[in-house]
Parts: C-alpha cells; sequence; structure tokens
C-alpha cells in the first residue's frame, strides 16, 4: 500500500506551498497517495459497427441445433466412407460478413445454400485440409503421406465433394425441421469465396464452426447464416420453446422410415425341437437307428430363437412334405419350454 501522511505531515507541506518553498502541483501529487481510490466500474466495450444482434439465449440454440447435426452428420459420413468421422461443434460467434470472408482460406470449397421457404442465401466452406482426404478415401487411396495441394477443386472433385454435401444438406434438414421446415439445397459452388458475396460486407452473420476428424486428418467446416435470413423465426429460438420443441418425441413419420428401413434386415431364426442330457459313454457308442429318449411330448410346443433370444412358441407339423413349424403364440425370454 502507498504511504499515508500523518497530520503533522499535511500542516509542514502546505507551510511550505504557501512560503513558496514547493509548488502546488508536487504537492499535489506528493499529497496524493492519501486519497482514496475511485471505485471501479463494470465498463464494457461496444463496437457500433457491429452490433450484438442475436441474443445469448438464441446462439445456445442454435448451438444445440447444430450439436445435432453434428452428431448425425457424422454417423452419416462413417458409413458412406467406411471410417469413423467426428464431427463436432467447435465455435459459434457472431461475425460481420467481411471479416467471415476474409478468415477463409483462397482456394477453398465453398458452396451456397438456399433453404426455401427463408429468403436469401446461406453458405458452408469445408476446409482443404479435411475435402482431400476424403477424396483421397474415395479414391481408394490410403491417407498416407497426402499431399494437400493449392488450388481450385477439378470437376471430378467437385462431384466427389457433391456426395458429401449432399449428406449434409440432408443432415440439415433434420436438425432444423423442429425449428422451421425446410429444404435446404446447393445452388452454386465456387473455389474463391472472395468471390461470392450473398449479403453486405458489414451484415452480421452467425458463424457456427465444425471440426472433423478422419484418423490422422482434421479440418473445419464452417457453415454462415446472415441475421437477416433466419430473421423471421429467430423468435423461435427462446430457450424455453425450443427446450419443449426438443422434448418432444419421434414422430409418426421418423418411427415409419426406421420400421421401413429395418425391415429389410436378415436375422437368424431356430426352432429347437428338444433337449436332453445322456453319459458321454452311451454318447460315444450311438448308432445308426438308436432313439434319444426326451422329456417333451410329440404334441408339446417348442421354442422358436431369433438371433439367440427366445421369442415364439410353435408347433412341429408338415407342409408340402416339407418338415414346418407353425408359430403359435409369443414368448417371454425366461419363459421354459
Amino acid at each position: 500500500m502507498a504511504e499515508v501522511l500523518d497530520q503533522s505531515e499535511v500542516d509542514a507541506l502546505l507551510a511550505a506551498v504557501d512560503s513558496g518553498q514547493i509548488d502546488q502541483q508536487a504537492a499535489e501529487a506528493t499529497a496524493q497517495p492519501a486519497a482514496k481510490p475511485a471505485a471501479t466500474k463494470d465498463i464494457r466495450v461496444y463496437d457500433f459497427k457491429r452490433p450484438e444482434r442475436v441474443s445469448k439465449d438464441q446462439i445456445r440454440a442454435l448451438e444445440a441445433i447444430h450439436e445435432a447435426f453434428a452428431r448425425n452428420f457424422g454417423a452419416s459420413l462413417s458409413a458412406f466412407l467406411r471410417t469413423i468421422i467426428e464431427v463436432r461443434v467447435a465455435t459459434v460467434e457472431q461475425l460481420t460478413y467481411s471479416e467471415f470472408i476474409h478468415s477463409l482460406p483462397n482456394p477453398t470449397c465453398f458452396n451456397l445454400l438456399s433453404a426455401p421457404p427463408l429468403e436469401g442465401q446461406m453458405c458452408m466452406e469445408i476446409s482443404p485440409l479435411i475435402i482431400y482426404p476424403v477424396i483421397d478415401r474415395l479414391l481408394g487411396g490410403s491417407n498416407n503421406d497426402l499431399f494437400i495441394p493449392q488450388r481450385p477443386l477439378t470437376g471430378i472433385e467437385w462431384r466427389l465433394v457433391g456426395k458429401m454435401t449432399d449428406r449434409a444438406v440432408q443432415n440439415l434438414n433434420e436438425a432444423w425441421s423442429n425449428l422451421v421446415e425446410v429444404e435446404f439445397d446447393v445452388p452454386a459452388t465456387e473455389s474463391n469465396p472472395h468471390l461470392v458475396q450473398i449479403v453486405a460486407p458489414n451484415e452480421v452473420v452467425v458463424v457456427i464452426g465444425f471440426e472433423l476428424k478422419m484418423g490422422p486428418r482434421a479440418g473445419t467446416m464452417s457453415l454462415c447464416i446472415p441475421f437477416n435470413v433466419v430473421e423471421p423465426v429467430m423468435g423461435k429460438l427462446a430457450a424455453q420453446s425450443w427446450l419443449t420443441s426438443k422434448r418432444k418425441g419421434a414422430s409418426t413419420e421418423q418411427l415409419d422410415k426406421i420400421q421401413h428401413n429395418i425391415a429389410g434386415a436378415t436375422v437368424e431364426l431356430k426352432a429347437y425341437l428338444a433337449e436332453t442330457t445322456i453319459a458321454l459313454r452311451d454318447l460315444m457308442s450311438l448308432q445308426p437307428g438308436d432313439l434319444l429318449m426326451t422329456e417333451k411330448l410329440a404334441n408339446d410346443e417348442i421354442k422358436i430363437l431369433v438371433e439367440g433370444r427366445c421369442k415364439y412358441a410353435g408347433r412341429l407339423g408338415q407342409f408340402r412334405n416339407n418338415r414346418a413349424v407353425r408359430i403359435t403364440r409369443q414368448t417371454g425370454p425366461d419363459e421354459r419350454l
């Protein structure tokens, strides 16, 4: 702490000022430590050129929407590429469109997105650091010592990347369905992001940054959402209404789609006629024509197992000169037959 002058030192200092031995400015500087420190004020910097038009609750709601998108997109890419792809939301921030464009590499994979009935356009940029490993994987490469070229994508490469962006668009449709029914589409692509201007340079945009990992390779993906595009639905992004919509169960359409997709899966079905135990000496002496006696009667129900689990009971019979089993009822996994 600074040294505090006592009363005698203050009187001596004032007497020296009156006699001209010390000027008043020096006296004020000397006596300054005795003054009480000014109370600290909570001051925040506000840039009028970059107003925060999206509230924190709305930012959190957008983050929740795209976290679900990241999970589904990662699973879809993993199934498509036959390897593990990790996708996660890295950042959610407000920028001006000019700042967003100048933060992107050139050349890159820049995709324009339309989302009717919303007016205007969004954009999705995917880093070459992950684009070229994906292309290499699609063409049968191993990604070992892969060189990342600094050039625009060729026509063939754009077609391969289109398979990736198509899956991103499908998962965006699903992720946004709780907010608004939209149909995302990619009307145009570009390698140089500076040639594309979807809004004014000083317009506020929400940029959602994703991190994509495929083995040792990693890259970024950015989704740019201009404020004027989502302004009509910003009221639905309130935290309470969004959490309420998230708690809703799966829709009938989603359940029908799941049932349709799994209906073609193959399962193993087994029917057990009977079970018994015999001594090892009897097993070793078995001959053709020997009979094995069980405790199950000929007209008793038998077990029908699906993938190793008892699901049904049935009766043995014959159908068109073939042995057959008629299902009689559904059973529990622990029921003894």
